[in-house]
């Protein structure tokens, strides 16, 4: 995380200047290389080491949003962002909750588990979470071939260029996308005129706050769960965990795919963010009484309210995400990206710290105090709309 939040400005200003791909391949090239040296650490500062020089040069999160707004038509951008860009709540990340665990559970430690097929004094006896890690650095070199398909969505061509040459049909989408957008967002000197874009700043900040809260939420419910019901929490082992936690991810996913696009045509941007916020604090309010239920109940209710909570995210992260592109001009979208990634890293920082902090049930309540604040700062004075003709 800190890794990333140094230099995700640079890597946008990179895919900026010379493409969104570039960055794509150096990050996937850097998951392979450093991914797998975090299998092959042998101390802790090792491991400390690769994990940092990961997130150093993994870069692609801001560019690859605004690959996710360029490489597709603007009414199929909400469907990007959400199924396949933002890590902390898209569908690939519900693909992650169901995989993930399988892989790490299934070949760590495989001299223990498969002596027969793995000695003790081989690589993966040697180092016992190397196996898992190769594998994700297998899925690493998958996606790098895929990137040979990639078209580049970062165009730098004159008007005269397209209205001439421009023969492709899979151009013309980007290149009216680019001219409506110099229509209504004002260009400005470039990478420090971000920093006086105030529609553009304001969708980041109440991006920063949503993600400060889920990311909390993400690193108290598993402690919670496990907690002992007299603390208030709900005796889970840690099987019933990945239990909800995977669960979670299948209907998420189903979610994204066949719900999401059609609210999110429905009703517009900031309209469906505040009612998600409304809707969210009565629902993590109801976690500090689940303590109370047991068997199928509580199982229905747990993988219910887990649902509608990650639901609710992916829905407010993604408007504001598109709200983020939406505030600037092509040029400068991954740098904005970049931005509001090193934010957004920041406070995923902070969350876990003041969500460790707080005690019993006192962190739903600080949860609702956060997602409060989100929805305030959704209003004028605090957030400015881009000006477009409809306005």
């Amino acid at each position: 995380m800190f890794g990333r939040a140094l230099t995700s400005v640079m890597w946008g200003i990179v895919a900026d200047k010379y493409g969104r791909k570039l960055v794509i391949v150096i990050s996937l090239v850097s998951v392979v290389i450093f991914n797998s040296l975090f299998g092959l650490a042998s101390s802790y500062w090792m491991a400390l080491l690769t994990r940092g020089l990961l997130g150093f040069m993994c870069g692609m999160l801001g560019p690859i949003k605004a690959y996710a707004t360029e490489v597709c038509r603007k009414e199929y951008n909400h469907m990007a962002l959400s199924v396949f860009v933002d890590h902390q709540v898209s569908s690939s990340r519900c693909i992650g909750l169901i995989i993930g665990p399988a892989i790490g559970g299934y070949l760590a430690q495989p001299a223990d588990k498969y002596p027969s097929i793995f000695s003790k004094k081989s690589v993966f006896g040697r180092f016992p979470y190397f196996l898992p890690c190769m594998c994700i650095s297998l899925l690493g070199i998958t996606a790098l071939f895929a990137c040979f398909w990639l078209p580049e969505t970062l165009h730098t061509h004159t008007e005269d260029t397209v209205l001439a040459y421009s023969v492709e049909t899979v151009e013309e989408p980007f290149a009216a996308a680019d001219a409506q957008e110099s229509r209504y967002v004002p260009r400005g000197d470039g990478f420090v005129h971000l920093f006086t874009n105030w529609p553009l700043m304001s969708a980041i900040t109440v991006y920063c706050i949503f993600s400060l809260q889920d990311v909390a939420y993400a690193e108290v419910f598993s402690l919670w769960a496990v907690s002992d019901r007299t603390h208030g929490g709900l005796g889970f082992s840690s099987k019933d965990v990945g239990s909800v936690l995977a669960i979670s991810g299948i209907f998420l996913f189903l979610y994204q795919i066949l719900i999401y696009p059609a609210v999110a045509k429905s009703i517009e941007h900031l309209t469906l963010a505040r009612t998600v916020a409304i809707l969210t604090l009565p629902l993590l309010s109801s976690y500090a009484f689940m303590h109370g239920l047991s068997g199928f109940i509580l199982y229905l209710v747990i993988n219910c309210a887990s649902f509608l909570k990650n639901a609710f995210t992916v829905t407010t992260i993604t408007v504001f995400n598109i709200l983020m592109n939406e505030a600037v001009t092509q040029d400068v979208r991954a740098s904005a990206n970049g931005i509001a990634v090193t934010l957004m890293s920041i406070s995923k920082a902070v969350g876990p710290a003041i969500a460790g902090a707080m005690r019993d049930h006192m962190v739903f309540f600080m949860l609702n105090v956060i997602t409060f604040i989100g929805f305030v700062f959704t209003f004028k004075p605090f957030y400015a709309k881009r000006n477009t003709a409809d306005e």
